[in-house]
Order: structure tokens, then sequence, then C-alpha cells
């Protein structure tokens, strides 16, 4: 695998801190306007690696690497480091906090109208999003794990102040971001015989069956999805748009709080926006949800006791909606057991919209329920020969054409409909919202990753990591090469020519995404490598005939205390070894066992020579 993690996540830090710490002072800037959402993702970029990898702690000031301390430098030394940290983060929860203590999750700048020319009120720009929902919840979970160790090493009582102060703003705005997930999720009913429903059926019928059948056979599958979410109250459920049985129905979340969410009960008093969103799950937001509450249940969130009492019932509650979410989209995807319909691109959503961004979402979602379940690899292979096909039609491991539409994934992105935007809470009209996503390649390269980590045969690890080199190969390209902002991304026009070169300003939400990848791909690396039975068999061969040659060296008696002897002594510490690792590693018990084959020979040989015996 051509990506080096640890290397690149050094450059990275390094062109994150020299851009962002300037004047002593950590600066929310890049190339949108500062919000709640691209501001967690530039504190992401150093945060979320220092939380997930051992090796990039930065919670003991002792214990940290020299070169991180090198990467890092603008920030200080190993023990102004940390406090630096806290200051940028300290900051960031002030910045987004209103009144009376209420946490803000407004989308800001990154939301854009979808008329070109037309401006949007600073009511829309005021608008939850669940990109910001999903981005605090990591981040809080970052902060409050980085001063749950740090803090132990601290002695200065004003230092300790800052931290006791720093752990409320962020539990308060984990608290609040969870409250803001659970009036996002949305169940959506629809007929069979209406446009959505039409749409749902002809997506995963690849068998040609009439559409009866196709109703009944969906309704016998998604029968424990219909279940649970009917049990499902908490926040925005929806369980009432499942009282007619012979309606079909999605899940997951929408772009914000739904329009008439009810109020989330909370210990503490907690200020909940009126939502405006459609009861309408988005592919996009869905699996933003996704990826955020899946760190409420990390192994790093459990050691370290980060929750709260009641945010452990909101992280069940919110863990219900994931689990139900990841079989309702992982069953659609591989429906009907043949032809997948995730393998018909590109996917259709129920409001007839079709990309293959949308092919790639339901591919991410469909890869953590592989993850959940141990996949055999017969099913990563299916899940790997989708991505191969999204990275070419992608235009990631293809050339792009002149005026090539695929292009337009990249460059502006897609842009997504934030349907109910334009209906205000204060009862004033605004005009409709989009939110552009641009993440396709980073997608792409965090999903083939997670699909290489979970692959038992070399074969297919192999080409999946081929691929992985290939679509980070178009990344690297695209990072930026001068200006302030070098090493961290985006220019596309150096992957695709035919377009302008990009703001030399960083877009931190693509930024962001590369470090995420970057981390999948440190965590794949520090898991034992594959075991492979044709090595095994070969490692106990070669096993067997190392010992038995060793033994007649013994039984010759080779066992005095000079040269040979010791040479002997050596050797039998070196089969110990090949023995130790064979079960985990062995391959390197065979470059051990044929080392070891290679010193008998050449006793064995010297022996004969002495005796003047043939070969």
């Amino acid at each position: 695998m051509r990506i080096r993690p640890r290397q690149s996540l050094l450059e990275l830090w390094r062109a994150t801190v020299d851009y962002s710490y300037r004047d002593g002072v950590w600066t929310p800037a890049g190339r949108a306007e500062p919000n709640s959402t691209s501001d967690a993702e530039q504190l992401l970029c150093l945060m979320y690696p220092a939380s997930q990898i051992a090796a990039f702690k930065l919670d003991r000031p002792d214990e940290t690497a020299r070169d991180l301390r090198e990467a890092l430098a603008q920030l200080g030394d190993a023990v102004e480091i940390p406090r630096r940290l806290i200051m940028a983060m300290r900051a960031y929860m002030e910045r987004y906090t209103a009144g009376a203590n209420t946490p803000v999750f407004a989308g800001g700048s990154y939301l854009e109208p979808r008329v070109e020319g037309e401006l949007l009120t600073p009511e829309q720009r005021r608008l939850d999003v669940v990109d910001s929902f999903s981005m605090s919840i990591t981040l809080s979970l970052a902060t409050l794990g980085f001063l749950n160790v740090f803090e132990k090493v601290v002695r200065r009582p004003a230092l300790l102040a800052q931290i006791a102060e720093l752990e409320e703003m962020a539990s308060r705005r984990l608290t609040a971001a969870m409250v803001g997930l659970l009036r996002s999720f949305t169940v959506h009913s629809f007929a069979p015989d209406s446009p959505a429903g039409r749409v749902l059926c002809q997506t995963v019928n690849q068998r040609g069956l009439p559409p009866k059948k196709i109703v009944a056979e969906l309704h016998e599958a998604l029968a424990q999805v219909r279940a649970g979410l009917a049990e499902v109250t908490l926040g925005s459920g929806g369980a009432e748009e499942l009282d007619n049985e012979e309606h079909l129905f999605e899940c997951g979340w929408s772009w914000g709080i739904i329009r008439d969410a009810p109020e989330v009960p909370t210990a503490e008093p907690l200020d909940q926006p009126v939502g405006v969103a459609v009861r309408r799950p988005f592919l996009y937001f869905t699996v933003v949800a996704l990826d955020g509450i899946l760190d409420l249940f990390s192994e790093r969130t459990r050691i370290l006791d980060l929750l709260t009492e009641e945010q452990q019932g909101f992280m069940r509650a919110l863990q219900i909606r994931w689990d139900l979410t990841q079989q309702y989209w992982s069953i659609l995807a591989g429906f009907g057991g043949e032809r997948w319909p995730l393998e018909d691109i590109p996917w259709r959503t129920t409001d007839g919209r079709e990309s293959d961004y949308y092919s790639l979402l339901v591919t991410s979602v469909t890869v953590e329920a592989l993850v959940q379940r141990r996949a055999v690899d017969l099913d990563l292979a299916r899940v790997g020969r989708v991505l191969e096909e999204l990275s070419a039609r992608g235009r990631v491991t293809r050339r792009a054409l002149e005026e090539d539409p695929a292009v337009e994934m990249h460059v502006p992105g897609v842009r997504l409909n934030l349907y109910g935007a334009e209906d205000l809470p204060s009862g004033q009209r605004g005009p409709e919202v989009v939110w552009p996503v641009a993440d396709f390649a980073t997608a792409l390269l965090k999903r083939t990753i997670r699909v290489a980590s979970l692959a038992g045969g070399t074969e297919l690890r192999d080409r999946l990591l081929r691929l992985t080199d290939d679509v980070w190969d178009h990344l690297h390209l695209r990072r930026l090469t001068s200006g302030p902002a070098a090493g961290l991304w985006d220019d596309a026009s150096a992957a695709f020519p035919q377009l302008k070169p990009e703001d030399q300003a960083p877009s931190w939400y693509l930024t962001e995404r590369v470090m995420e990848c970057l981390v999948v791909a440190a965590t794949m690396i520090n898991e034992a490598p594959l075991r492979n039975d044709r090595l095994m068999v070969m490692t106990q061969d070669l096993a067997i005939e190392a010992d038995h040659l060793y033994s007649q060296e013994l039984l010759r008696g080779a066992t005095d205390a000079g040269p040979v002897g010791r040479r002997l002594d050596h050797l039998g510490r070196r089969l110990e070894r090949a023995r130790a690792v064979a079960d985990s590693r062995p391959g390197t018990a065979i470059a051990i066992l044929f080392e070891v084959l290679g010193e008998l020979d050449e006793l064995v040989a010297a022996r004969r020579s002495r005796q003047g015996d043939p070969e």
C-alpha cells in the first residue's frame, strides 16, 4: 500500500498548524466563511488522529513522540501543545454557544441558494444541520477523551479550572448534538403505487418480477426493521408513519431537525429550536449521522467512561436507530440475493434522482453492515467490484473527458436540495436552499480501505489495496502545493486539468475527510496481518524439517561451548521464535526458518568437508 499514514498525517498536521495558528492564536479560516461545521473540521484535523491512534497521542506531554513535536512546533513544545489545543477548543465552544448556554449547530456559509444570485436570509443560515451535529459529537468526544487523560498529569490549579470548564462545555455540546440527531431521524412511508413506491420497487427488482411480488417480498424482508421502528418514540421517530402496513417506507436522517419534531426531555434546560426539515431521509445525511454515532459506542468512549448517565440513555436510543438504519439500507442494497440492486449503478432515490454518488453512499452503509456481521469474502468481493466501477465512472482511476459530467461530482459537487429550508419557523419564506457535497473521492477511499481490512483472502485484499493506492494517488495529486495552505486540500484542477485552479485557501471539508481516510488506513495497518492457509502448511513443513536437522546436529555432539555450540544455541532460539509467530505471522516464520535451514546446511557442509565425506 502506497499510503504512508504516519508520514502523511504528520505532513497534514504541520500544514494545518502553519495555516491555522497565527500570531499566537488559533484562527478559524479557510475557503468557506467560518461556521460550526467547518471550524469543527479544522480542529478535528488535529484532534481526531490524536484520539484514535495511540502513536499520535498528545495528552501525555512526556510521551509525545519527537516527530509529533516537530510537526506541531508552531504550537510550542510538548508541554505547551496541550494548553494551546485547550485554548483553541474552548474558543470553538464559546463561539458556537448562544445565550443561556445553548450550543449552536448552524449551517452558515455551507448553505447555498439553489438559484444563483439569490440571497439566503440570516434566519436560513442559522438553521441547524446534521453535518454539524455529527462533527460536534466526534469533536466533543475527542475533547473529553483528551482532557480525561491530560488532567491526570496537570498540577496547576488555574489550568485544572480551565480543563473543568472545557469539559462542561464539551459535554453540554455533546448532549445537544445527540438531541439534535434524535430530532432529525425520520421515517417516510408511501404507497407502493406512488411515485416513490414505484421508484423503490424498480430499484430493487433485479429479477423482473411482478410489482405485487416485489412489494410482498419487501414487506417480508423489512418486517423486523418495521417492528423496531414502531418502538422508536424519543425525538422524531415517525412511528405513526408505519400505521398503514400496506405502505412501503424508508428510514434515516433528514438534513436537519424535522418539522414538528417534539422536544427531547433533558436533565438540564436545553433550548431546542423548531425544526423545518421535511420528513424524508437523505442518503448523504444518513451516512454522516451513522459515522458520528459510531464514535459514541466506540471502545475508547467506553473505556474512558466519557458519557454521563443521561448521555448513555441518548446513546442507546441512537444506537437503536443506527442498527435499524444499517439493516434497512443493507437489505435494500442486497435485495433478491442474485444481482444486487447495489450493483445496478447508478442508485435512484425515491424522489427520482439518480447518481453514482448515491450508489457510493449506499455502498458506505453496506460496508459498515458487513463489518458488523463479519461478512465472507464472496460478499466483500461484490462490494469491491462496485467500488472499482464507481472509481472508474467517477473519473478517479480513469482519465476524464473534456466537459465530462462525472467531474461535477468532485467540483462543484452534488447539490442536495434541503426541502423545507425555504419555509422558516418565523413564518417568513426564503429562497430554496442546497447543500453541496464534494467528497466522492474521500468517501470512495475510506470505504475501499474498510473493505480491504475485512478481506480474509490475500488475492481480494491485494486487489482492494491496489484500488486504494490508485484512489490515494488521485487525492494526493489534489493537494495544494503552494501558498500558506500548501499540504492541505483541495485543488481539483491538478487531477482534472479542464477545471480552473481552485481558491488557494484550504477546504476543511475535504481536508478533514482525507484525514479520516489516513486514520482508517493506520487502523488497518495496526491489525494483525492476514493468515494464509498455504503459508501455514508451508510453515509446518519447514518447521518439521528444521527441527529434525537441528536435533541431528545436537545428536552428533555439537553441544560444546565453542563456536559451533554457540551457533546452535542461536539457531535453537531462532527456531523457538519461528514457532512463536507461526500462527499469527506465518510468512515471518517462513523467513526465519529459511535462515535457520541455511545455517544448518552450512554446518553440515563444513562437517562433511572436514571429514572428507562426499556431498
